[in-house]
Parts: C-alpha cells; structure tokens; sequence
C-alpha cells in the first residue's frame, strides 16, 4: 500500500472525500502526518522481521574504526561475526575498549570484540573492534534498520500496514473528538489488538527470539 493509499484509506475512515495527492489539502497533510507518527509507534515497538538487514565490513591490517554504511541514528544490532574465523563478536563497553586501547601497547591480532562509538556527520554509525586487526577480516553485522519516514504519494513500508492505518485513524480521532459511533480510546484499544496481533504473526516467524535464558 502506498503512502497515498494510506492517507485515502484514514480519510475514507473519517468519511472525508479522498485526495490526489497527500499535500492536496491542509487535512490531508495531517493525516500524512499522522501516518508518520504511526509507522514509528509501530516500528519502535518490535523488531520485525521485515527490517533485519545485513552489513559486512573488511578490516585492514592496524585499523580498528569502522563505518556502517548505510545506517543511521535509529540502527539496532542484533549480532556480529567474524565470518573469516567463524567467531562471534562479544560486545565490550566503552569502558573496557577505552582501557585496551590506551594500554601502552594495544593488541594487535583477530578481532573478537565490538563497541559503538558515535556517528559521522550523515549519521551513519561507527564501531570500533578490538583487538586492533592485523589483517583482512569480514566481519558481519546483523541489524534492525528502520525506515525513514514516508514523503511522497508512491513511498511504501516494509511493516504491516493495518496496525499503523488503526492507529493514525485513532490519532485523527483524537485530533478532531469524536467520530460519529466511536471514540479516540475505543479506536486506540483497537490499533493496539492489531498491533498485538501482528506482532504475534512476526514473533512466530522466529520463536527462539521470545526465549530468554539467564547465565
């Protein structure tokens, strides 16, 4: 469903006439706007499937920062491999790399551990590994990478629309008051059972990611 075919479809829920374009009126720009604000609800509240990505960087010999490409501020990782030896990275926190790495002699050897240290000035993330590669590694970063936000009329989401169309019809509810036969809170309980709902269908795609065990 397209970006403009969401807009129509809230519209037509509100029974408003429906537009050519999203920027056709003042009410049809908050309602785009209002899509937006759903589609982040929905994206931030589960980490679907739909939105896993990989990116694979090459290390060279003595240097131990790192852009991924392609990212952004919103990016979630999931995991890290050094698929050259077939390890997984181990997450260290800033404290122990900032430790390694002002040691009077950093290691230098394959690298087995990761940590986040900021962005570039596109807002692509940065990770540093240690220790420090004394070759060429690939190492395989799997991420959650959310979308941005839809702009114009052909623009579509990887995510399950329906939950997101509920919820901005809720959001547009509330906005105005009431809606004839039904209320912002009645509309808002119904977004969240399809939001539930669709989160169950996504969560039983991969089980084991509902399984937490404790060390």
């Amino acid at each position: 469903m397209t970006y403009l075919e969401m807009v129509n479809n809230v519209l037509k829920r509100l029974r408003e006439r429906e537009v050519s374009t999203i920027n056709e009126s003042s009410y049809s720009k908050l309602i785009a706007t209002l899509i937006n604000d759903a589609k982040d609800e929905v994206e931030n509240s589960w980490d679907w499937g739909a939105l896993k990505n990989t990116l694979s960087v090459t290390t060279s010999a003595n240097a131990f920062s790192y852009i991924l490409t392609g990212t952004d501020q919103t990016v979630e990782l999931i995991d890290a491999n050094n698929d050259t030896t077939n390890i997984e990275m181990r997450r260290a926190s800033e404290s122990e790399m900032n430790q390694w790495f002002l040691s009077e002699t950093p290691t230098t050897a394959e690298p087995y551990y990761y940590s986040f240290n900021g962005t570039t000035a596109d807002g692509e993330a940065i990770v540093d590994i240690f220790p420090i590669p004394n070759g060429a590694y690939t190492i395989r970063f799997n991420i959650i990478h959310r979308q941005p936000d839809m702009t114009s009329d052909s623009d579509t989401t990887l995510l399950p629309t329906r939950p997101i169309l509920m919820l901005a019809y809720a959001k547009a509810i509330e906005e105005r008051g009431e809606d004839g036969g039904i209320g912002a809170s009645s509309a808002y309980a119904a977004a969240q059972k399809s939001l539930n709902d669709y989160i169950s269908m996504d969560a039983g795609k991969n089980p084991e990611n509902l399984v937490w065990t404790t060390v």
